[in-house]
């Protein structure tokens, strides 16, 4: 992909109307229609304690229960922000809807080695979204903290 396409690919993932457009369709239960490269991440806010949604792509799945996200935009994504300062949250993907799971961010090495993987399964994903990335925080090596969320045995109530 070009700059120019590197740049506008920025501008939409910093376009709210964008980056939402996708929650309803998984709030009705349509999720699956996104396949399971993407989830939906319900968390609290922090400051509101009003429950809060994103849209994240899986950057890894590790069965039978969890998933492994990425913070693009670094460690001042306001969802990030959430799960580290509550780390119980909701997870819908594919067929499963609001499923309760707990966030733990992953350290230095577990996370490059999940992001190396990601490269290998995905390299063309991997070469526009780290452009486009670059291009949106104007960093030539962000950091990009991964986040894995772990899904509760189905029923369980916390």
């Amino acid at each position: 992909m070009s700059d120019r396409v590197h740049a506008w690919g920025a501008r939409l993932l910093q376009s709210r109307t964008f980056v939402r457009a996708p929650i309803p369709l998984f709030r009705a239960g349509l999720g699956f229609l996104l396949t399971r490269r993407l989830l939906m991440l319900e968390h609290v806010g922090r400051t509101s304690g009003q429950a809060r949604y994103v849209v994240l792509e899986v950057v890894r799945e590790e069965p039978p229960d969890a998933f492994v996200v990425a913070s693009g935009f670094g460690r001042t994504s306001q969802w990030f922000c959430n799960v580290v300062a509550e780390p119980r949250c909701h997870v819908s993907i594919g067929f499963t809807r609001r499923r309760s799971a707990t966030a733990t961010v992953l350290g230095t090495a577990e996370s490059e080695a999940a992001l190396a993987d990601y490269q290998q399964a995905h390299p063309g994903s991997w070469e526009d979204l780290s452009a486009i990335i670059r291009k949106a925080t104007g960093e030539a090596d962000p950091e990009i903290p991964l986040v894995r969320l772990q899904l509760q045995a189905a029923g369980s109530t916390r």
